[in-house]
């Protein structure tokens, strides 16, 4: 699947634009760290783009383990002949599929997607809107504050760091990093 099919996929199943500029930015983080790791830079990006893409219209909020997200759209991605690499990734981003995240690629995702989430939600309650002047102890503090960005598992965070390998203020700014490369693309910056 080229980047254009993945792209017309998800506008296809994702209405919310909201949902659609955290695909970008986890695009955005998987490029880097695919760079990073020397992975294959189109299919680590594909995955940033296809993890979420059925949650619109197969939210799953039961967290059944087989049906609805992200299971729905690794049924649809498989047909069209992604990699199990890929569907493995996605499908293991999603604790409660019990899939296991084994794959660096795996380990990645769920590492980048909780992340990409808050700090997007500390770049638009900051004056600038903007990543290019965040820094990582202002991160520090809105995650250690329990009532920012309620919803975003900080468990998942630290756990996403620990099965990189990697230590969590250089996780946070590797990503921050990754993000400011096309901020407008995920809704940041000026209005």
């Amino acid at each position: 699947m080229t980047r254009d099919e993945a792209l017309a996929l998800m506008h296809e199943y994702t209405e919310s634009h909201a949902l659609r500029k955290h695909m970008y930015a986890v695009e955005l983080a998987m490029r880097a760290y695919a760079q990073r790791f020397d992975g294959d830079e189109e299919a680590w990006g594909l995955v940033g783009l296809l993890h979420d893409f059925d949650y619109d219209r197969h939210p799953n909020h039961e967290h059944n383990a087989t049906k609805g997200h992200p299971s729905f759209g690794v049924g649809l991605l498989r047909g069209r002949g992604v990699s199990e690499e890929v569907l493995e990734a996605i499908l293991g981003h999603a604790p409660y599929t019990g899939v296991p995240r084994e794959s660096r690629m795996a380990k990645t995702l769920f590492a980048v997607d909780e992340l990409c989430g808050f700090l997007v939600a500390c770049a638009l309650v900051r004056p600038s809107r903007s990543l290019k002047d965040l820094e990582y102890k202002s991160f520090k503090k809105k995650f250690k504050d329990k009532a920012f960005a309620r919803g975003v598992s900080r468990d998942d965070i630290q756990l996403g760091a620990e099965q990189l390998g990697i230590p969590m203020d250089e996780h946070v700014r590797f990503t921050i990093e990754a993000l400011r490369t096309d901020e407008e693309r995920i809704g940041l910056g000026p209005k």
